[in-house]
């Protein structure tokens, strides 16, 4: 594979931010994590340079190195993506549309984003269910288990997930959290072909939660909405119906940020 950065005009910019950017969109473009070779050679730059320049973005959390030396996006980014969805009114959008009442009123609704292998929480309208959980902002849980976990996964190609999670897998949660990357795999697929995810007691024994995942142009999930019932209560006819209504809702914030009005349903999953 070729890596050719998309350089832009030089304008008297301080040539190391310049190349700490493009070392991003290189790495971020790239399928698969990429050697320092590799990045050095695209940019130009000698090994020296590359190793101080790809060193200093791991310590600062923009880039992460594997064990076999190779670099990934790192969870800083996250933060900056967080305040950008901020700014974009995306938690916004979220609060007004739980805001005008509706047949989810009674149950928790949560609003999570994904960062590599963990959903963080943005915002959280907990009930009085006796979940046996709070949910809080600023929390993190297993992407693997959670339902809006599940549901921005699903928007991702398999091979994706893969890459995902191929250095580490999360402690289980409960004795109903999903063991490995293959079975997770299998429970993707079912998101896509239902429009909504399933967390059936994998991160609280006694909680299910229902959702799917707010959409961008490009068929990614940006954020992910769930509802969370006590599991005695989630028969398979409230699954499905709040399955129903949760894609639903979902797709309209979708369409209210500017994102594709109709999706594709084979791209929404279920949180």
């Amino acid at each position: 594979m070729e890596l050719k950065p998309d350089l832009p005009p030089n304008g008297g910019s301080t040539p190391a931010l310049r190349r700490a950017v493009q070392a991003l969109d290189l790495v971020g473009a790239s399928a698969t994590p990429l050697a320092a070779a590799d990045i050095g050679r695209a940019l130009g730059i000698p090994k020296s340079t590359a190793h101080g320049l790809l060193s200093t973005m791991v310590e600062l959390g923009l880039l992460t190195r594997s064990d076999q030396g190779l670099f990934r996006l790192g969870s800083h980014l996250m933060q900056w993506a967080n305040g950008f969805l901020n700014q974009t009114n995306l938690v916004e959008e979220f609060r007004r549309h739980f805001a005008l009442g509706g047949d989810l009123d009674s149950h928790t609704v949560t609003f999570t984003v994904l960062e590599h292998t963990e959903v963080m929480y943005l915002d959280c309208r907990n009930s009085g269910e006796p979940l046996g959980l709070t949910f809080r902002i600023g929390m993190r849980l297993p992407a693997a288990f959670t339902a809006t976990g599940k549901a921005m996964l699903a928007t991702l190609a398999d091979e994706d997930v893969m890459e995902l999670f191929s250095n580490e897998w999360p402690d289980p949660m409960t004795g109903h959290s999903v063991n490995n990357v293959a079975d997770l795999l299998i429970e993707l697929g079912e998101c896509r072909r239902h429009g909504y995810s399933v967390d059936n007691g994998q991160i609280r024994e006694s909680m299910t939660c229902i959702g799917a995942a707010v959409i961008d142009h490009s068929g990614r999930g940006v954020a992910g909405i769930a509802i969370s019932l006590i599991q005695s209560e989630a028969s398979d006819d409230i699954i499905e119906s709040i399955g129903k209504q949760i894609s639903s809702a979902a797709s309209e914030l979708s369409a209210r940020l500017g994102f594709r009005k109709r999706l594709d349903t084979q791209r929404v999953a279920i949180l």
